[in-house]
């Protein structure tokens, strides 16, 4: 499929912190600062985190994991919202278990979280599929990247 980005995440899979307390495997998550029980979309959330601050250079202190949004009256939660260095939200990422495959609904679902933000990014990944794209409110329009945009400076 054209415009798929092809993120070299497991090769950061030596970077994770696991272990197992009380018969669940965990992950520690360092932007929360806190162990989660390791289930595959907290996988994937966690080798992106990785690559995103190691290979990108995007700033822990600019990620948000998990962040309510109200969107129609219900309310909801992001997977990561990247913030710009001014603290506006910058790019919006959904993250799936690699099993779950990256389709029109999974777009659907970060457009209408995206509904409050108006982020310039929108970012979904499986850790096997990442797909990016810029939105131009002013045109109403989108364009596919072929890579994940360098954090702002």
């Amino acid at each position: 499929m054209e415009h798929l980005i092809q993120l070299p995440l497991l090769d950061k899979q030596q970077g994770l912190q696991t272990r197992t307390f009380e018969d669940r495997r965990q992950i520690f998550d360092p932007i929360r600062r806190r162990w989660l029980v390791l289930l595959p979309e907290e996988h994937v959330r966690q080798l992106l985190l990785l690559y995103l601050v190691q290979e990108l250079g995007y700033s822990p202190n600019r990620i948000g994991i998990e962040k309510m949004l109200m969107v129609n009256t219900m309310t909801r939660r992001c997977d990561v919202l990247i913030y710009s260095p001014d603290m506006d939200p910058w790019m919006l990422i959904e993250c799936k278990a690699p099993a779950v495959p990256i389709t029109q609904a999974t777009f659907d679902q970060v457009a209408r979280y995206n509904m409050p933000l108006q982020v310039p990014f929108l970012t979904v990944t499986n850790g096997m599929t990442t797909y990016c794209c810029a939105l131009d409110y002013t045109q109403s329009s989108y364009t596919f990247l072929d890579s994940l945009p360098p954090f702002p400076k």
